[in-house]
């Protein structure tokens, strides 16, 4: 294969390349705008206000959880970071609490064991909201989480296809430059004449 041949391919594949990252950087973006602008509205609904960080709430919690809480305090819940924050330092601190460091599962076993215990069942009511509404946030920042990858996978399509353009570009004015090579014409004052073989016998 010649050097030109072979050169004008590779324009072509990087023009192709440039063609499909342009695309799925589209969809990338798409994807992003989409899952932000769900999770944005679905947690705005739910209208959950951090407490201030001077409030009683923050305080009575253990030191790292404080400290995220104190990030967000007094903001609405609008993205996923903060529905994490809020599910991990704040609501699984007062289920730890309440049900004295057991899961769900395991109250709902012992309640299922004494029916009579109304102070039981209270505490796994309790506990059984708190860990929907936790897992329903958590859901939120997993899928917000998907959301910021979608954007950044976006912005890596888009500069690989400014690359791959440009490389093209480049490669296609250095395909124009190779010389033709020249092609005889007998007779032709600016083309080389054909060397006709020489049929003599010695």
């Amino acid at each position: 294969m010649r050097r030109r041949t072979f050169d004008a391919l590779m324009v072509f594949a990087g023009l192709a390349l440039t063609a499909v990252l342009l695309v799925a950087g589209g969809l990338l973006a798409w994807g992003h705008s989409f899952v932000s602008s769900e999770v944005r509205s679905q947690l705005a609904a739910q209208k959950i206000v951090f407490p201030p960080a001077a409030s009683g709430a923050v305080k009575a919690l253990p030191k790292a959880d404080a400290a995220a809480m104190r990030v967000y305090a007094g903001q609405e819940m609008t993205t996923g970071a903060q529905a994490q924050a809020y599910a991990d330092h704040f609501i699984a601190v007062h289920l730890g609490e309440i049900g004295g460091g057991l899961t769900y599962s395991q109250l709902s076993a012992r309640a299922m064991a004494d029916p009579k215990n109304a102070a039981l069942a209270d505490q796994v009511a309790t506990v059984f909201k708190g860990t929907t509404l936790r897992g329903m946030l958590l859901n939120a920042y997993g899928f917000w989480k998907m959301g910021q990858i979608a954007f950044i996978g976006a912005i890596a399509a888009f500069a690989g296809a400014a690359l791959l353009l440009i490389l093209s570009l480049f490669g296609s004015r250095t395909c124009a430059g190779f010389p033709r090579p020249p092609r005889c014409c007998p007779g032709s004052p600016t083309r080389p004449r054909c060397r006709q073989p020489d049929l003599r016998t010695g």
